[in-house]
């Protein structure tokens, strides 16, 4: 099997829960502390062997690309001034990594989102998804475990974590095998339960690792009733042809698709460094 080398980033949503931030700025430049959510994603990919990067974008964020860019005047500027910590900042992307930003035209969901990488993925090639919303903090590379029960079992394999009742309408959820370590057959997913209904307690989270394949089921998957193409439908069609395993966090993630999440995650990092927990717990102390 080819190495798994590329990966998908949908980015072309309209973050309305940021608003008015969002309104010029995608959300998934959002800042935890000083570095933007799709920052983190990108290093999570790259640090698990990734090397080309697909951006599904929309007309709107071309920020995201310049926030890639090597900026080599404003280097030498900081160079001169004597201020090479501002300038190690700028290397937000080694030079040798491809980038590939591809519009999505209308953000008609996330199957819709993955559907317009096709033709950057060969037959027989499993690729990377990862959703910049999901900031994970792990001693592990979550996507690297992912890849490697993917390359082992030659199936789709999709992050999962246990969430709360009250929190199971947000997610797909998955229906449970007895468990190998932290890898699961998944017998069952669903979009967005509720709980009395919901098959487990394992919710689907914003790191995937898909065959080629899924293009095809992708093109014939239904809108469902908001006119999106959701990347469930397509999973589950997958599950009953081929099988489908999920691979159970190991970390502490943050939903930063939500205020709630955001705050916390920013929140979370702070605490990490002395300073400003110094400073935070000064200000709570009041």
């Amino acid at each position: 099997m080819k190495k798994i080398t590329k990966a998908v980033f949908p980015v072309g949503g309209m973050g309305t829960r940021f608003l008015p931030a969002t309104k010029s700025i995608p959300k998934e430049l959002l800042p935890i502390i000083d570095k933007p959510l799709i920052q983190y994603a990108v290093e999570e990919a790259l640090e698990a062997g990734i090397s080309t990067l697909i951006f599904i974008t929309s007309a709107t964020k071309h920020a995201i690309s310049d926030h890639f860019d090597p900026m080599p005047d404003l280097r030498s500027r900081f160079i001169d001034e004597g201020k090479p910590h501002l300038a190690k900042k700028l290397d937000t992307l080694p030079l040798e990594i491809q980038r590939v930003f591809i519009p999505q035209g209308q953000p008609l969901g996330l199957g819709h989102a993955v559907l317009q990488a096709e033709s950057l993925i060969e037959e027989g090639e499993m690729f990377a998804v990862l959703l910049a919303d999901d900031f994970i903090e792990a001693k592990n590379n979550p996507l690297s475990r992912l890849i490697e029960a993917a390359t082992s079992n030659q199936k789709p394999t999709i992050s999962v974590e246990k969430v709360s009742d009250d929190r199971i309408g947000s997610y797909g959820v998955i229906g449970a095998g007895p468990w190998d370590l932290d890898v699961t057959q998944v017998s069952k997913i669903v979009e967005k339960p509720n709980a009395k209904d919901a098959p487990s307690n394992y919710g689907v989270i914003g790191r995937y690792v898909l065959p080629q394949s899924v293009f095809s089921v992708l093109r014939q998957t239904e809108m469902d009733h908001n006119r999106e193409i959701q990347l469930t439908d397509a999973l589950q069609h997958m599950m009953q042809v081929n099988g489908l395993q999920a691979v159970k966090l190991s970390g502490q993630r943050f939903d930063c698709g939500s205020q709630e999440g955001f705050v916390l995650a920013n929140l979370h990092v702070a605490m990490q460094n002395s300073q400003l927990k110094q400073q935070i717990m000064a200000y709570l102390s009041k």
